[in-house]
């Protein structure tokens, strides 16, 4: 008698308790990162309590959806391992630009559908361009998404842009008692509820805001128990060149985001991602950030918290990563816990959104650690893109004399600095230079070319 082939661990079904308990231990950790786009989009565009709830509910629902796409999969749409979906945050800052100077939830969405389409288009030949993507001008991304967005936390732990009690003691103190509730949990508590700290922080910060009075909960009453997001609820999409141009822009990010992601698990995991599941990934991506213009919400890509949670715990099971995807839809489909999230208190985000936007630029700085920054010019490449992209957050009025499809690029500290770093990589790096014409560094700044360490290809630094 033939014995059966032995099962990847990819491809192992834990037992049902097994599943749920892992599963959700997945969705605490990303529901933090989850919320928080259509919060920062949904606040600066001053949306009603009743439309941020909307957004909350679309987004978890897609995100849900997503996530099956990418470990479930489909014909050549998915890569078929643990990789947990969600709103990217190097879409944050365009979308806001986009939806605050006129074009609003349409003009945003437009962009993103023409955005997830080129997603899917591009995926086949992305995997030629890696090379252009080396560590470092994705950790030179990833730290300006970081930085550029810490200052959304700052608004939030003083009490929100344009709130009456904007920078109250109260508020800042609150901030910092959810961010010490966070470091406490990281610190002591056991490796299971370290994970989700995040969400202890935000739990327990919302449990001393009420009886302070800093919150109410009208809205969840007037919130339906159940609800389904509509194609479309905000109106029709509109198409404008500058916000497509912007967001394909944020595009070629997220591709960049979740090819690193795909890689490191299919590492941490003992299956490496070929050209054609790299590929089938990318779709994945694509396909969701269509559903997300469609159904009300966003771009989406891997998320790194997961990525990290999978090497912790050693679970390596796509189905386990699958359920978490099934509890988002459950989640997205219950309108009054979305209410519950539009109704906490801006400072309570503010103490949780340091650390996650932190986490987010100290991601970047690990990247770049991998990068050789001796004898080359890799140190002025990250640092002009840097100051390009903290030029718009330091100064956001530093462009308004001109056009406004350049202000859509560029007033994004993202966007800006990503176009940045990938042109100097280019012109340093890529294109040819002078025989002999690397010198030592002086006074720790490069003045020489050298391509070392800089065209290793993401699979080998994993």
């Amino acid at each position: 008698m033939a014995t059966p082939a032995p099962v990847h661990p990819v491809d192992e079904v834990p037992p049902v308790r097994q599943l749920a308990a892992f599963g959700l231990q997945h969705v605490l950790a990303m529901y933090a990162g989850a919320v928080a786009v259509p919060l920062i989009v949904g606040g600066a565009m001053k949306l009603s309590p009743a439309d941020l709830a909307y957004l909350i509910t679309a987004d978890l629902l897609v995100c849900g959806i997503a996530t099956l796409i990418q470990c479930v999969g489909f014909w050549r749409f998915g890569v078929r391992l643990p990789i947990m979906q969600g709103c990217t945050f190097a879409a944050v800052s365009p979308m806001v630009l986009i939806g605050t100077t006129g074009g609003g939830l349409p003009a945003i969405y437009g962009s993103v559908i023409v955005a997830g389409l080129a997603i899917v288009l591009l995926a086949p030949v992305f995997g030629r361009l890696l090379r252009f993507f080396p560590p470092l001008v994705t950790g030179t991304v990833i730290l300006i998404i970081g930085v550029s967005l810490l200052p959304v936390a700052g608004n939030w732990a003083a009490g929100g842009a344009g709130s009456k009690d904007f920078g109250e003691p109260k508020n800042l103190a609150l901030a910092g008692f959810v961010l010490l509730v966070v470091l406490g949990v990281q610190r002591f508590a056991p490796a299971f509820l370290s994970r989700i700290a995040v969400l202890i922080g935000i739990v327990v910060g919302l449990a001393v805001a009420v009886p302070f009075g800093f919150t109410d909960f009208d809205g969840v009453g007037d919130a339906d128990w159940l609800g389904i997001s509509t194609p479309f609820h905000f109106g029709t999409p509109t198409f404008h060149a500058s916000a497509i141009i912007s967001m394909l822009v944020v595009a070629l990010v997220t591709m960049t985001e979740t090819t690193g992601d795909l890689i490191a698990v299919g590492e941490m995991t003992g299956r490496r991602v070929e050209p054609r599941s790299l590929a089938d990934g990318l779709r994945a991506d694509g396909l969701s950030t269509v559903l997300g213009g469609v159904f009300n919400t966003f771009p989406y890509t891997a998320y790194a918290q997961n990525v990290g949670l999978v090497g912790m715990t050693r679970v390596r099971s796509r189905w386990v990563v699958a359920t978490a995807g099934g509890i988002l839809v459950l989640l997205g489909l219950l309108p009054k816990l979305g209410a519950v999230v539009a109704a906490i208190p801006a400072p309570v985000l503010g103490g949780a959104g340091l650390v996650m936007f932190g986490t987010v630029a100290a991601s970047g700085l690990r990247t770049l650690a991998q990068v050789d920054f001796k004898d080359n010019h890799n140190l002025t490449v990250v640092a002009v893109s840097v100051a390009v992209g903290m030029l718009p957050v330091g100064v956001p009025t530093v462009y308004e004399k001109f056009p406004d499809w350049f202000q859509t690029v560029m007033n994004s500290g993202i966007s800006a600095g990503c176009l940045t770093a990938i042109v100097l990589n280019l012109l340093f790096n890529h294109l040819p230079s002078k025989a002999g014409s690397a010198l030592p560094e002086a006074d720790g700044l490069p003045v020489g070319g050298g391509e070392k360490g800089v065209e290793q290809s993401r699979e080998e630094v994993v």
